[in-house]
């Protein structure tokens, strides 16, 4: 008897990952995972939505972030603590899962810190080239931590960002990044303060880490055509945007019940008017009105993106060969006698003695084929 394919679960550890992205190229990832959320995002009204599920404490925030549409459901487990660097610890840790919607039956689990660090800077990138102004080259990028190179990269490869301007209020953030970008083709600036660093540019991004209601740009700072990319802002408490720089530009958001509750927008009564991005990829909106008008992505990360990035992942893993299957659930011989799994020794899901996790190579999985 053979395994039955829905037994088991593709998985994909964290050293898997940095070896997908390693062999596939991070500008291909970034490139790639865009493709899939404006695919997905196209697809809006399929989808059952919902907010994202957040239990908060005084160091962090822990979340669970459900999507489904008619074949696929996925979740993604993600903390968000900025204090964790102190203990060694990344600031957002997070794992996500894709299961078949007509048996319950989980397919694929993977490592998602690396990848959210991607799927983040490809929403943010596939924004701006929707909503700035074209042929900006020049971006001012506040906060210079994990997440910064993926962005300063995406808007490299797919905003046509040519010139960064840098500022962090801890120095050392700024000099890893310079590091690590090095030889990008990307001109350096660091700046000594977050007004130097936006005087002059097209595109704005924030991506602070402190759970706090920071005001990191105020109107002052705002010059008529810019597009924001406020990152930062996303649980409850947490903020980087001075209000009136939301009354003074259009904004826009991934889905609106989340944004209210956790972006800049909560810092604004229930009636200010937002448009859903989706709206723009799919002609329902059009996005920037003008050349002088100020836009505004206020972003949270949403899990329609974590959904496109799973199954970016998981086509991308098949086709490397990168992964094995694991029996995560239902390794017992007989489903209607759960207690008897217990009488003898330990078996797979085929009901033979359990033998070590396979490799998924592209043959293996080929003959256990994956849903979607």
């Amino acid at each position: 008897m053979s395994a039955h394919p829905h037994a088991t679960t593709v998985f994909l550890s964290a050293s898997d990952v940095i070896r997908l992205v390693r062999q596939h190229g991070l500008p291909a990832c970034i490139a790639g995972v865009a493709q899939r959320i404006e695919r997905d995002f196209r697809r809006w009204p399929l989808f059952v939505k919902s907010a994202r599920i957040a239990s908060h404490s005084e160091t962090g925030v822990i979340e669970l972030m459900p999507i489904a549409d008619a074949s696929e459901f996925s979740f993604k487990y993600v903390n968000g603590h900025p204090g964790n660097t102190r203990s060694g610890l990344p600031t957002v840790m997070a794992f996500g899962v894709l299961a078949d919607v007509a048996t319950g039956a989980p397919r694929f689990l993977s490592e998602l810190t690396l990848t959210t660090a991607i799927r983040t800077a490809a929403m943010s990138a596939l924004a701006a080239s929707r909503l700035a102004r074209p042929g900006g080259t020049r971006m001012a990028l506040i906060g210079n931590g994990a997440q910064s190179e993926f962005q300063a990269l995406a808007f490299r490869d797919l905003a046509g960002v040519r010139e960064l301007r840098l500022f962090d209020i801890d120095p050392r953030a700024t000099a890893k990044l310079m590091s690590n970008l090095q030889g990008e083709g990307l001109v350096l600036r660091p700046c000594a303060s977050a007004g130097e660093a936006v005087h002059g540019a097209d595109i704005v991004t924030t991506v602070t880490a402190d759970k706090a209601c920071a005001t990191i740009l105020t109107p002052a700072m705002i010059e008529a055509g810019m597009h924001i990319n406020a990152v930062g802002g996303d649980s409850p408490g947490k903020t980087e945007l001075h209000p009136d720089v939301l009354r003074a530009a259009a904004v826009f958001v991934e889905f609106e019940p989340q944004s209210r509750i956790e972006g800049d927008l909560q810092q604004m009564p229930a009636d200010f008017a937002v448009t859903e991005f989706w709206q723009v990829l799919a002609g329902a909106h059009p996005g920037r009105a003008s050349a002088a008008q100020v836009t505004v992505f206020d972003s949270v990360g949403f899990a329609l993106e974590d959904y496109s990035a799973l199954t970016f992942l998981r086509d991308t893993a098949l086709a490397l060969g990168i992964g094995e299957r694991i029996d995560l659930v239902g390794g017992v011989p007989d489903p209607k006698n759960l207690f008897g799994a217990l009488r003898g020794p330990a078996t797979n899901v085929a009901g033979s003695p359990r033998q070590a996790s396979r490799p998924a190579t592209p043959a293996a999985l080929a003959r256990e084929p994956l849903a979607g």
